[in-house]
């Protein structure tokens, strides 16, 4: 699944290098206007699961984008938390602004998506406050986010655990993070997620929309945890993609699919 990557070391650690693995679309040239859409893998800071969302890489490459899976340390290969995920996305996007300014790429329809713990990733970028945060020149954040099974409650014993501190898991919890002016966002959830409760991110959203952002929920009665992955169903991989693919045009940030109306 991965033959079609460019693979780039974005970052060295203690414990190993980390690399982004990027699918290019067809024609692709530097300076292109094209949207960047930006994986990071599900799970709770785990176990590795790379080519999750290559199937996701490949629809948004042949649509146009540019698109990627992103590794972070994990757990079982590292010996990591959350903490050091969220280093590693940092790192990841100081990396992307320096290499885009390097090969003319642009920025101005970055997207970020990931599921459980990689949603968490995705959230925590998108919830800094402007000015509060460390600046990367060059950096404006998402646009938007296309979140699976998101985890956005980390207070739970289970998942607070993972990081260093109750404290720190609280105040990172993206339930207590809402914020005005923040990207759109869709969320793709089913009701029979243990893991990532539904109603967690029902109360979520509510706040969301309450400060005036856009937040899309889409929600599946029979659905659990690792509905949306091409592996697991194929006809919830397709249900999500193209709802996904929707979002993204009805935000200007990717162009309509001249054969979606032949679908």
């Amino acid at each position: 699944m991965m033959k079609s990557a460019t693979s780039f070391a974005y970052r060295e650690t203690s414990e190993g290098p980390l690399s982004a693995h990027f699918f290019l679309p067809e024609g692709y040239q530097e300076g292109d206007d094209r949207p960047v859409v930006v994986f990071f893998q599900g799970g709770f800071w785990d176990n590795p699961m790379i080519t999750q969302f290559v199937p996701q890489c490949l629809h948004f490459a042949s649509r146009g984008a540019v698109a990627a899976v992103v590794e972070t340390r994990l757990q079982s290969v590292h010996g990591t938390g959350p903490s050091e995920a969220i280093e590693d996305v940092e790192a990841f996007v100081r990396w992307l602004v320096e290499k885009a300014s390097e090969v003319k790429m642009m920025l101005n329809k970055l997207v970020f998506g990931g599921a459980a713990g990689g949603a968490f990733l995705a959230l925590d970028q998108a919830l800094r406050v402007p000015g509060k945060s460390p600046e990367i020149v060059g950096y404006e954040g998402p646009k938007a986010l296309i979140l699976f099974s998101a985890l956005v409650n980390t207070t739970s014993a289970e998942v607070a655990k993972r990081f260093p501190d109750a404290s720190e898991a609280k105040k990172l919890s993206p339930l207590r993070r809402p914020r005005k002016h923040a990207p759109a966002m869709i969320f793709f959830h089913g009701r029979q997620d243990r893991q990532t409760p539904f109603a967690d991110v029902v109360k979520f959203s509510k706040k969301m929309r309450w400060r005036k952002n856009r937040v899309d929920l889409v929600d599946y009665e029979k659905a659990d945890h690792s509905f949306f992955n091409f592996n697991v169903s194929e006809f919830y991989y397709d249900l999500t993609i193209k709802a996904a693919d929707h979002f993204l045009v009805d935000l200007g940030l990717l162009s309509p699919d001249p054969f979606d109306d032949l679908a």
